[in-house]
């Protein structure tokens, strides 16, 4: 893999699409054929400029006739934008039948394809077999904390009775106050329902990586069930997506359980503080930015993985999303065309990242 070049386009320039050009910009690897944006004032920029760090000689622009027509060999994919999948899966059907493979961060449905809505599933598959490309979606969580790695911890058991994930980060650094106050509820009054907490919403966000997990393990998922919790601040907070204020949610526990054998066997869960003293009861780590693997069986395995210094867990976690797709993108140009998960491809490990 050493050997091998690819040409890209980064499409969305955001906190991901930044961390994915400055790694682009290290690594002999690969090249940045070009950048998309939204925002009408970075068409033209520089893509180093957008990025923080030197000119790159690529100008940014949102003309995306004229990106598909470089024809790179994959585009990296970090568009967020409040209509979610449906503002996608337009773009991935074109970028794909444009014969350019797509590595995403921006649909965690997709990190198993085989429980993604069947209708997206359909309409994609036949973009990637018409173009002879394939589509890959991933992250920390969902797309590894709580789903490939479990998978991989499980490789030293015997006999699983459960699997436990948990998420334990703090959310006072995460600037997109769409996602935390409307998806997530921080800052909302307690009768306040956001898109997270309707049924079926947990679900939806990771009961694709259960499914994965179930899948691979040979056993079904006989039904789900869904916590949704919250505890209020006591005083305002100000944090890097706005204002929550006393008496509105400052701690969140969302929990997507898949039900085996009548048990709770496959649980993950997210406990997110806006402060660091919320939800006392609840799940805490001697840190803040941790992922907590927790397999009851033979043998028993307990896993934390932290990210970063615990000042700027945040940060460091966006910078793991990133690389789950950057350092994919060589095995997915690679893959026969199609959607792929994490289990049908190789170790993505990093090409040219070593200092």
């Amino acid at each position: 893999m050493g050997d091998e070049h690819a040409r890209v386009v980064v499409w969305a320039t955001g906190w991901i699409g930044q961390i994915a050009i400055r790694s682009i910009a290290r690594r002999a690897d690969l090249e940045l054929a070009g950048v998309w944006v939204h925002n009408p004032e970075k068409v033209g920029k520089d893509a180093g400029e957008l990025a923080g760090i030197a000119p790159l000689g690529v100008a940014a622009t949102d003309d995306a006739d004229a990106l598909l027509a470089l024809q790179p060999d994959c585009v990296i994919y970090a568009a967020h934008r409040p209509e979610r999948d449906a503002a996608a899966v337009p773009d991935y059907v074109r970028i794909l039948e444009a014969g350019i493979n797509i590595v995403s961060v921006s649909t965690p449905g997709l990190v198993y394809p085989p429980n993604y809505d069947a209708g997206y599933v359909v309409q994609l598959g036949a973009a990637a077999d018409r173009g002879g490309v394939s589509l890959y979606s991933s992250g920390i969580e969902p797309g590894f904390a709580a789903d490939h790695l479990p998978l991989f911890l499980c490789t030293q058991s015997d006999r699983i009775t459960s699997i436990h994930s948990t998420e334990i980060f703090l959310y006072d650094s995460y600037p997109v106050t769409f996602d935390m106050f409307d998806v997530m509820g921080f800052g909302m009054p307690l009768d306040y329902q956001p898109l997270l907490a309707t049924p079926g919403g947990p679900t939806a966000a990771w009961g694709p990586s259960i499914h994965m997990i179930a899948d691979a393990l040979g056993v079904e998922i006989e039904e789900f069930r869904e916590v949704y919790d919250r505890i209020p601040t006591d005083r305002k907070l100000e944090v890097a997506s706005g204002v929550i204020d006393a008496g509105t949610c400052g701690a969140m526990k969302i929990q997507t359980i898949g039900v085996v054998h009548g048990r709770d066997a496959i649980v993950i869960e997210h406990v997110n503080r806006m402060a660091p003293d919320l939800g006392p009861d609840w799940r805490t780590a001697e840190r803040d930015g941790v992922y907590r693997v927790e397999i009851k069986g033979d043998p028993d395995i307990s896993c934390d993985m932290s990210l970063g210094d615990p000042s700027a867990a945040t940060a460091a976690g966006m910078t793991s999303t990133a690389m789950r797709i950057v350092n994919a993108v060589h095995a997915v140009v690679a893959a026969p065309p199609g959607l792929v998960s994490s289990l049908d491809l190789p170790l993505t490990i990093p090409q040219n990242a070593m200092d």
